[in-house]
């Protein structure tokens, strides 16, 4: 994630928080067009506080020299709800495993990990918050989910949530330290096919190790790229491994027409968690994952990344477990 975190001085008495918000943001983001609302959901959403007080009221007037401190997620902030969000609901069959401490589900493509500024938008928290809820009807009030590593909303695979805050360190640590493996399956265009004998393939394994920033603009689509670490750019090491290669065909008439897509199935475990890392350094290969037109892939169904398998020490017995997720249908 990559969130900022401002403070200012309100300049003039008796202002609305949610007009001096508005003067504030104009100026970061360099546009004022279409921020009242996702004002307004900022505010209510809890990024906002006063003299250190969460407020949440748009309304409430501010005094001259009050400090005003917000956090703020550009591409959160932005966020729409996509026309292709899919309705879901966590059943048994998807999750993966779950004690008194943790729940691991699978989660399904096109379905955000955590609640946007949308209040109204659907997301995979509320979804294990209501299947846990459902278990256990008499609570008076919702079960406790801890978020604790997040999904694209276009990536499926496994998701670990907490369900105890007496974990919630353990877990945290184990991400933060790499304990915790994650393997992930990208299915990528096969630029090899037509340069290779029949028997020839790409290294079997391989590996990205580089600095990685943002490399747009704020005001554009957040892109990440290769960035010297004296600009800011933050260490990124990803191993990868060549599983299958095989042509893909979506129908009929593209058999005949153009024989199917030469691709291959590359497994991807990151040894650190840059946002977009998978993506950036499969793209800067030539291998850029099928969907994934931001970074040059191929136009696909979807942006081909799948969280395959989580290993992890457990946070309370410390036992190590490996939860997999089965590939989707469309994956190699």
């Amino acid at each position: 994630m990559s969130e900022e975190k401002y403070y200012f001085a309100a300049d003039k008495k008796n202002q609305r928080l949610d007009l001096f918000m508005r003067e504030r943001l104009a100026e970061i983001l360099g546009k004022s067009e279409g921020l009242n609302s996702k004002i307004r959901r900022l505010i209510v959403a809890g990024e906002v506080s006063v003299n250190f007080k969460q407020i949440r009221r748009p309304a409430y007037t501010l005094n001259r020299w009050d400090r005003v401190d917000f956090s703020l997620d550009r591409e959160k902030f932005f966020a729409e709800k996509e026309v292709n969000d899919i309705a879901f609901e966590l059943t048994d069959k998807d999750v993966l495993f779950e004690d008194e401490a943790i729940i691991l589900v699978n989660k399904p493509a096109f379905f955000p990990t955590e609640a946007t500024f949308q209040e109204e938008r659907d997301n995979l928290h509320d979804a294990v918050v209501r299947y846990l809820w459902a278990k256990n009807p008499a609570l008076r009030n919702p079960p406790y989910v801890g978020i604790m590593h997040r999904l694209d909303r276009e990536t499926s695979g496994v998701i670990l949530f907490t369900k105890k805050r007496d974990v919630n360190k353990a877990v945290h640590d184990m991400f933060e330290n790499h304990t915790a493996q994650k393997i992930y399956r990208a299915v990528c265009a096969d630029p090899y096919a037509n340069n290779r004998g029949e028997n020839e393939m790409p290294p079997k394994q391989f590996q990205v190790d580089n600095f990685l920033g943002r490399i747009s603009k704020k005001s554009e689509r957040a892109k990440w790229g290769a960035v010297k670490e004296k600009d800011g750019g933050l260490w990124a090491h990803t191993d990868f491994s060549v599983a299958t290669r095989r042509k893909i065909v979506k129908s009929a008439d593209e058999l005949l027409k153009n024989g199917g897509l030469d691709a291959l199935g590359i497994d991807a475990m990151p040894k650190t968690g840059r946002t977009h890392q998978i993506r950036v350094h499969l793209a800067s290969l030539g291998l850029a994952i099928l969907g994934d037109e931001l970074y040059g892939g191929k136009k696909w169904s979807r942006i081909m990344l799948h969280a395959r398998s989580l290993s992890f020490p457990h946070p309370v017995t410390n036992e190590v477990m490996t939860i997999e997720a089965p590939l989707p249908e469309d994956f190699i």
